[in-house]
């Protein structure tokens, strides 16, 4: 039934069109391209509803910036810079609040380690106070992976900080056998592209849907939990939408051999993978750019999304050039990189502070390279990054001070993330802001899915593929997000009462086990040793869930809904039949939607 269900959604709703787009269908050809093709147009069915800060500008599109006037030919000609469009609201709250005075979180600089940042923080008063416990190895495991488990949570305290962050920082050698056993249930995940072309019928979903499926698989049962938070993270940056028609036979490799293989690496080498990879190249179109008909996404993208920024100080010439240096690299019909020289843009190019004079085309490669190696390592490339690591580990407008050391660690270190994050940890405004993160969607279903300790089952293949499709209904499936800038990563995009009440439905579809194939918990079972009061099982029920108290007017209000007090006796674990819906009600509290 499950393999039925799954081969019949292979192929991938059409995104949702702005009525501006259906408008200019009917209409003008050059103004139907520019609108398909400009960001933060093409908005994804499920994400559309959820994500509300996403839409972005379509006035951009129409105006400004490259507007109508870029499409019909002059954006070679123009200077102004892409944010005189005035209208991208970049969806991250960080970008605009962070431009002005620092902010004070009520703790700020380095300490020696992790743990000693850790210590001081927890000695300061937060200025952004909430009711999340301030416990450091519950902050850091909430920030750091997918959500804490029991088990988790006693693993780190033994470990320490530090060693446990070193641990994760190192994931080669974390064991990750139960991860890597459930794994075996999307066997296109571990394939090439040429496996996956000789598996796969051209054009079918199969494998991108395995993907997105293995990948709440990892996020859920994998022990190399920062890993997969630096996925997610770096999957958003460089956006390669999944699915989409022409990853069928490549967006699996560009998960593996671009964004897993330097997660933890150096930014430069994964920015030149994804600069040659086929998923990146067919997505941005770069594969149908000549010199006789550039297309301009891509070389736009590469500036505005993954590198210096919208705020980078480059114009609508320097896109015009970035995109005459990516001539020439395209894909084979077998889904192969390939650069062809004959349909590389000769003639000097100058993009910002590179210049080169691009005389050959048999060197247009080359010419690429050096482009890309200058972009990786430009300040406006390390603030942007610095920022988006900050807003994903610490909160959704982060001090400049922090943003600042990030970006100078990513420079002094040739662009390798790690020495960054081990900086970001060490720095007291990561310890102070605990809550001032709000789970995500994805975020808080894996969470729950986590805190409730379901493991992989006697169908795995069915029972994820199942929470694949809650997530689909909430919004937010893994890598699913059409336009190239990426899930955004702040509270305020995803306030909708659709993605409130889809997850409210998903905790308790997670509780009542409805997705067959999977090994779920008993409800009446989640407290091991059972108090006899009432009150104390409440306690214990949170603190299974949430991991802690929960404030005594919230209490109140759940023995409330009990018709119990304090010490009203437990006849059973079922607490008369009101424990499956008392457990969702600790999911839907603001003790599990911070993180």
């Amino acid at each position: 039934m499950a393999q039925r269900r799954a081969a019949s959604r292979h192929r991938a709703p059409d995104p949702l069109v702005p009525k501006v787009a259906r408008l200019a269908r009917a209409s003008e050809p050059t103004l139907l391209k520019l609108v398909r093709n400009r960001r933060q147009v093409l908005i994804g069915a499920g994400a559309a509803v959820v994500a509300t800060g996403a839409v972005g500008s379509a006035a951009a599109v129409m105006g400004g910036g490259g507007g109508i006037s870029a499409a019909l030919g002059d954006s070679a000609t123009s200077t102004r810079s892409p944010r005189d469009a005035g209208a991208f609201a970049d969806r991250d709250a960080s970008y605009t609040q962070s431009l002005g005075d620092s902010i004070d979180l009520g703790a700020a600089g380095l300490a020696d380690t992790a743990g000693a940042a850790a210590a001081a923080a927890a000695k300061a008063k937060p200025t952004n106070p909430n009711l999340l416990s301030r416990d450091p190895i519950l902050h850091m495991l909430r920030r750091t992976t997918f959500g804490p488990t029991r088990a988790l949570v006693d693993a780190a305290t033994k470990t320490g900080i530090d060693g446990w962050l070193e641990q994760q920082l190192n994931p080669g050698k974390v064991d990750d056998a139960v991860s890597a056993k459930a794994l075996a249930a999307f066997p296109t995940v571990a394939m090439s592209t040429a496996q996956i072309r000789r598996t796969v019928k051209e054009g079918d979903f199969l494998a991108q849907f395995e993907l997105g499926q293995a990948t709440i698989a990892r996020q859920m049962w994998s022990n190399r939990q920062l890993l997969e938070v630096m996925v997610d993270f770096w999957s958003n940056h460089l956006n390669v939408t999944n699915p989409f028609d022409g990853g069928w036979d490549v967006r699996t490799s560009y998960d593996n051999d671009v964004i897993r293989k330097h997660a933890l690496g150096k930014f430069v080498d994964m920015l030149k993978a994804s600069a040659r990879h086929p998923a990146m190249l067919r997505y941005l179109d770069n594969a149908a750019s000549d010199r006789r008909s550039v297309n301009e996404n891509y070389g736009r993208e590469l500036l505005e999304l993954h590198t210096v920024g919208i705020d980078g100080g480059y114009n609508e010439k320097d896109v015009r050039n970035s995109a005459y240096i990516l001539t020439g690299r395209t894909v084979t019909n077998e889904g192969e990189f390939r650069y062809e020289s004959d349909r590389h843009w000769v003639d000097p190019v100058k993009v910002l502070g590179f210049k080169d004079k691009n005389p050959s085309r048999s060197k247009g490669l080359q010419v690429g390279e050096k482009y890309l190696s200058y972009l990786a390592t430009h300040p406006a490339t390390a603030k942007n990054i610095a920022r988006k690591l900050a807003v994903r580990f610490v909160c959704d407008a982060p001090p400049n001070g922090l943003v600042q050391r990030l970006a100078d660690t990513y420079l002094e270190n040739g662009t390798a993330i790690a020495p960054v994050l081990r900086v970001l940890f060490r720095s007291q405004e990561f310890w102070i802001a605990t809550g001032m993160k709000t789970r995500r969607p994805l975020e808080n279903f894996v969470a729950t899915a986590r805190a409730l300790g379901i493991a992989p089952g006697s169908d795995v293949r069915a029972g994820v593929e199942g929470l694949y499709f809650m997530t689909q209904r909430f919004g937010h499936a893994p890598m699913a997000w059409v336009p190239p800038n990426g899930y955004p990563d702040v509270a305020a995009a995803w306030r909708s009462a659709h993605a409130t009440l889809s997850l409210w439905n998903a905790h308790r579809a997670l509780i009542g086990g409805y997705e067959r194939g999977l090994s779920y918990p008993k409800v009446e079972g989640l407290v091991g040793k059972r108090p006899g009061t009432t009150g104390p099982y409440l306690d214990s029920l949170a603190a299974r869930l949430v991991f802690q108290p929960v404030a005594a007017s919230h209490r109140k209000a759940l023995l409330s809904f009990l018709s119990a007090k304090d010490n009203t006796a437990v006849r059973n674990g079922s607490l008369g039949g009101k424990i499956e819906y008392l457990a969702p009600l600790l999911f839907d509290s603001i003790y599990h939607a911070l993180r």
